[in-house]
């Protein structure tokens, strides 16, 4: 078998179940270990898998810049925004990220929902300007164009400054050894300081990202509270989250 073809089996594979490991690899595609290595470091350089001990682990296959993302899976992030709601109620303070799934949650707060939305995100600011009862903190800084975010000093100062009563994640990655990983280095630091100031962190994320992992790590998955996706939490997936102590909806 030649070198492309194995590289395709390691692909396809990881398709199907977002972590391969060396031996199974080395059995499969009859070669040994050390040539299994070098074909995962290879696909890792070309920025297809993450490279981790004993094997290779998928990256998320969400679109990176928002104008993709906010078209992408409409429907799940609705599912999902909706499950998000029964942690929300008057008088709370709750900091609001960037994520896509997050602005569908902020798009579909009750109109009498009295609360204080602390965000960095300019999608979530723009829609709840017209909420009548939601009092919206916008944390300013550099613009990311990518995220349509803010980032820097400014924008971590105006979090560290707030003690949230819940952190509305919208993950990029979340894996249980792993932890919760961003393609964004300053956006996974944000996402730390967001998830360290607030009593409780809900995450937000649809199914497809669960097992991923990305470049830049945010913190231990058990930082995390609640892992909310738009499907049926007894998913064989969440089982490693569970024995955790995560809830999972």
């Amino acid at each position: 078998m030649v070198k492309e073809e194995r590289l395709q089996i390691i692909i396809n594979t990881l398709e199907k179940d977002t972590k391969v490991r060396l031996n199974e690899l080395s059995t499969l595609l009859n070669v040994s270990e050390d040539t299994v290595r070098r074909d995962i470091k290879e696909l890792d350089m070309q920025g297809l898998l993450r490279a981790v001990r004993g094997g290779a682990i998928a990256h998320s296959p969400i679109p990176q810049h928002y104008r993709d993302r906010e078209k992408y899976n409409q429907q799940h992030k609705q599912v999902i925004a909706n499950k998000a709601l029964a942690f929300l109620k008057d008088g709370q303070v709750v900091f609001f990220d960037g994520g896509t799934s997050v602005v569908a949650l902020a798009a579909a707060l009750p109109k009498d929902l009295k609360i204080t939305i602390i965000t960095n995100s300019f999608p979530v600011a723009n829609i709840l300007e017209d909420h009548p009862n939601a009092e919206v903190i916008f944390a300013g800084g550099r613009l990311h164009k990518t995220a349509f975010t803010t980032m820097g000093q400014e924008t971590i100062d105006t979090f560290k400054k707030v003690r949230a009563d819940i952190c509305m994640l919208g993950i990029c990655s979340v894996h249980h050894s792993m932890g919760i990983t961003s393609i964004i280095y300053e956006d996974a630091q944000l996402n730390n300081i967001m998830i360290n100031q607030a009593q409780k962190t809900i995450a937000l994320s649809a199914l497809e990202k669960i097992n991923t992992v990305e470049p830049y790590y945010v913190c231990p998955v058990t930082d995390v509270d609640a892992i909310i996706t738009e499907t049926d939490p007894n998913d064989a997936a969440f089982i490693p989250y569970k024995h955790l102590g995560i809830e999972v909806l």
